[in-house]
């Protein structure tokens, strides 16, 4: 853990942990001007491989998730916590799945922000919270992975190594996260992300609302009354910004299964991450 870390926060001083970072880079992965890192061939293929949700096919596509991916690599700053070594297939496979939600995007919907801490697992984060009667609770909370309003992303290396096993059942850490920090660019993550009119935000409320309510129903009803459980996480019922971060998860990496479960949604966030661009 880099100095003035503090458990799973970390203040982030660019310019100073820009040269330490550079450190884990090898030369050939160094920035080099405005094109961002060359990541080797042999490197990009294996992450291919072990993600088999990222795209390799059409070629153009490929290229420029390749592309943005070292750019994402030469802007961001990546921590290990706890004694992690932050090597570059942690660091690939975290930028090529960070960038699929923004690759028709643009890299600029992740400027608010420059760290990236990885943990070996799962982390414990304090909370506090107050009540309407005024007590303040404190307790302790299990995380995969966090994102912070303005700050860092925090991820469990465990679950991001392990998202191509993961993709059949529609969970993806690092998009959940980077999904996180798209909702957040108008303030404070409430499941709508910025939307160029009021027609649209009209929109997506509505759909989302509405999907969103069918689903903690079919929650409700498989904890209750032992019905039939959804497909999708079980967690996308808390609240309506992890609605949308768990279902842009299964958005990406297992499509076909989302598509039969939430047809609803396919046209919405179509229109939003502009796969077809």
């Amino acid at each position: 853990m880099p100095p003035g870390c503090n458990g799973w926060r970390c203040p982030f001083k660019p310019l100073a942990v820009l040269k330490r970072l550079l450190g884990w880079l090898p030369q050939a992965m160094r920035p080099a001007g405005a094109c961002g890192v060359a990541i080797p061939d042999a490197l990009w293929q294996r992450t291919l491989q072990d993600f088999a949700f990222l795209p390799a096919e059409p070629p153009a596509l490929a290229r420029r998730l390749r592309t943005m991916s070292a750019e994402f690599l030469a802007d961001k700053e990546f921590f290990g916590a706890l004694g992690l070594q932050v090597t570059d297939e942690m660091a690939v496979a975290i930028a090529a799945q960070a960038c699929l939600p923004v690759l028709h995007l643009g890299l600029h919907w992740y400027d608010d922000f420059k760290g990236i801490v990885v943990h070996p697992g799962a982390m414990l984060a304090r909370r506090e919270v107050t009540d309407a009667a005024g007590v303040v609770h404190r307790y302790t909370e299990e995380l995969n992975g966090e994102a912070m309003e303005m700050g860092p992303v925090t991820l469990s290396w465990a679950d991001v190594a392990a998202a191509g096993e993961a993709a059949p059942e529609g969970y993806n850490v690092v998009i959940h996260e980077f999904v996180h920090k798209l909702d957040m660019r108008n303030g404070q993550a409430d499941g709508c992300p910025p939307l160029p009119t009021r027609a649209l935000r009209e929109q997506w409320q509505t759909t989302m609302q509405e999907s969103y309510a069918r689903f903690c129903t079919q929650v409700t009803m498989a904890d209750r009354f032992g019905a039939q459980a959804p497909w999708l996480d079980a967690y996308a019922a808390s609240a309506p910004a992890e609605f949308f971060a768990v279902a842009s998860e299964a958005y990406f990496v297992n499509p076909g299964r989302f598509t039969e479960s939430f047809p609803e949604l396919v046209p919405l966030l179509n229109a939003f991450f502009k796969p077809g661009t």
